[in-house]
């Protein structure tokens, strides 16, 4: 047993009963709400209400004042109405989730939600948040209109993750009542490992299987043999670090390129971590995004896959999940 369930035993069995909840609450991206998923309580300032509301009724018997029965049922009625108004704001309306884009580990996770109303009337003060947590996103629906609104998360670690359960509420317009819902999305994110700040070169290429090779690639993570520039050579094989030092544009040999591949191998990327593996991953993925900049074709080893050196977004994307993955 934990030591904050040994100090509150009460804090614990609440989470227990909240988790045997949430996970009763169907997984879907889009759900309407009606009277059998919203719930309805009173707010601090509404038991205030009631309580001010019982010592009135009571003054009123005892003196017999027939102003304080008026003032009494009065604010009474509109106590009611407002609890009718409040329920009311929220029920009807239908919310769609955006699945989140792949994100990169420490960094948050936005999640758009859409919200459509087909009622005749303007419904304020709707709120949602990531459940138990208290940074709220707060909008109003225009009349038979959607809206939408982001709220975020920060997934504690990389790979795949179930989008947490989201939370609506209202205490429009008098704020006597609290009423909210609970909404378990199906979606799930990719979480990518975060780069390495600092990553060292690229590794040296290694030579093309069947080929010969009589040149070896540098330790830089850039080819030996380079030229001068020829009209029609694509820009990403220009050198702009030699250029900006020579002042002089050169070009990378394709056909010496052409002898030798780029691998990202995560035995070569854990030299120097021993078994820390993600911080193997992390240099990998700062690799991944680096061979990228520069134009470069590079593949990827990691136990059980191999990705055949390839360039471009797509590629970059599979390597990026693999090592999500991983």
């Amino acid at each position: 047993m934990s030591v904050l369930a040994q100090l509150n035993p009460l804090a614990a069995v609440r989470r227990r009963f909240q988790a045997w909840w949430q996970s009763r609450l169907p997984l879907k991206d889009s759900t309407t709400l009606t009277q059998r998923n919203v719930y309805i309580l009173p707010t601090r300032p509404g038991l205030m209400l009631g309580l001010t509301l019982l010592v009135l009724l009571v003054a009123s018997i005892n003196y017999q004042l027939n102003l304080g029965y008026v003032l009494t049922f009065l604010l009474t009625g509109a106590a009611v109405i407002g609890m009718h108004v409040c329920h009311g704001t929220l029920r009807g309306i239908t919310m769609h989730l955006v699945a989140p884009d792949a994100q990169f580990a420490g960094a948050s996770v936005h999640i758009s939600i859409h919200i459509q109303s087909e009622r005749k009337g303007v419904r304020y003060g709707i709120g949602l948040a990531v459940l138990g947590t208290d940074h709220w996103s707060w909008t109003d629906v225009p009349s038979q209109g959607s809206t939408k609104v982001q709220v975020a998360f920060q997934p504690e670690r990389r790979g795949l993750h179930r989008v947490p359960a989201l939370t609506a509420e209202t205490r429009f317009p008098l704020g006597t009542f609290r009423v909210w819902t609970v909404w378990r999305p199906a979606a799930q994110v990719l979480v990518y490992p975060a780069p390495e700040a600092h990553p060292p070169p690229l590794p040296p290429g290694e030579p093309r299987a069947g080929g010969a090779a009589t040149v070896r690639p540098q330790a830089t993570g850039e080819f030996d043999g380079v030229r001068a520039y020829r009209r029609g050579d694509p820009l990403k094989l220009v050198v702009w670090k030699k250029a900006a030092k020579a002042d002089e544009l050169v070009s990378r040999d394709a056909q010496q390129s052409q002898r030798f591949e780029l691998w990202l191998d995560l035995a070569h990327a854990a030299q120097g971590f021993g078994n820390s593996r993600e911080h193997a991953l992390s240099r990998l993925c700062a690799w991944v995004l680096l061979a990228e900049k520069q134009g470069l074709r590079y593949g990827l080893r990691l136990p059980g896959t191999e990705l055949l050196p390839d360039s471009g977004p797509a590629h970059q994307k599979n390597c990026l999940q693999a090592l999500a993955l991983a």
